[in-house]
C-alpha cells in the first residue's frame, strides 16, 4: 500500500488579517505532491481555495464564520474517507466552549469520525481522546484570533498508510540566520493507529 499524503491547513484569513501564507511554507507546497488538500475555513477569499485547487482537484473546506460565501459555499462539515479512517472537518467556531475537548468529541461522534480536523482558535493541537483522533492545524499565516493576539504559523502534513498516521506539524520560526527557507521551519512528529471500537 502507498502511503497517501494529505495537506492539513486553514485560518488564512487572507486579506484581511494576513498578507500572505509564509514563503517558507509555500516552497514545501508543490503540485502533484498531495493527494487531498484540507481546508479548516476561514480563508477569506476565493484565491485561496484556487492556490490549493492547483495542487490537486481534491480539495475539502469547510465554512469558518469569515468566509462569507459570495464566490463558493462551503459547508458547515464535510466527511472524508482516506485509506482506513473517517476524517472529519468542521471550522469550528460552532463549537462551544471553542477548543473544548468534550464539547468536539460530540462533533467527532455525529460525525462518526476516527480523526476529527478542526480550526478557529489559530492554536495547533492534536491529541488522542477516547480512542479517537483529534486535530487543530492552528493558522498557517499567523493571523490573530479573539482568543490569541500572538499566533505562529503553522499547518500539518497528514501520511496515512491502511490504520496508521503519521503527521508532521511544521512551525513558522524567527531565525535571523537562516539563509534558506526551511531554515525558518521547526517539524515535529506524532504518529496515530486507529483503534477497533470496542464492542
Amino acid at each position: 500500500k502507498n502511503m497517501v499524503l494529505v495537506l492539513v491547513i486553514g485560518d488564512l484569513h487572507i486579506p484581511y488579517r494576513a498578507h500572505d501564507i509564509p514563503a517558507e511554507f509555500k516552497s514545501m507546497f508543490q503540485s502533484g505532491r498531495f493527494e487531498y488538500v484540507i481546508l479548516t475555513g476561514n480563508l477569506c477569499s476565493k484565491d485561496v481555495y484556487d492556490y490549493f485547487r492547483s495542487f490537486t482537484s481534491s480539495v475539502y473546506c469547510v465554512a469558518g464564520e469569515y468566509d462569507d460565501g459570495k464566490d463558493k459555499k462551503f459547508p458547515e462539515t464535510q466527511t472524508i474517507q482516506i485509506e482506513d479512517f473517517t476524517i472529519g472537518l468542521c471550522h469550528g467556531h460552532q463549537i462551544v466552549p471553542w477548543g473544548d475537548k468534550d464539547a468536539l468529541a460530540g462533533v467527532q461522534r455525529k460525525l462518526g469520525a476516527d480523526i476529527l480536523i478542526t480550526g478557529h482558535t489559530h492554536k495547533f493541537a492534536a491529541y488522542e481522546y477516547n480512542n479517537k483522533f483529534f486535530l487543530n492545524p492552528g493558522s498557517a499565516t499567523g493571523a490573530y484570533s479573539g482568543i490569541e493576539s500572538s499566533v505562529t504559523p503553522s499547518f500539518v502534513l497528514m501520511d496515512i498508510k491502511g490504520s496508521s498516521l503519521s503527521l508532521y506539524v511544521y512551525h513558522s520560526i524567527n531565525n535571523p540566520a537562516a539563509t534558506k527557507p526551511e531554515e525558518k521551519v521547526r517539524i515535529h512528529q506524532l504518529n496515530y493507529q486507529k483503534k477497533e471500537d470496542e464492542k
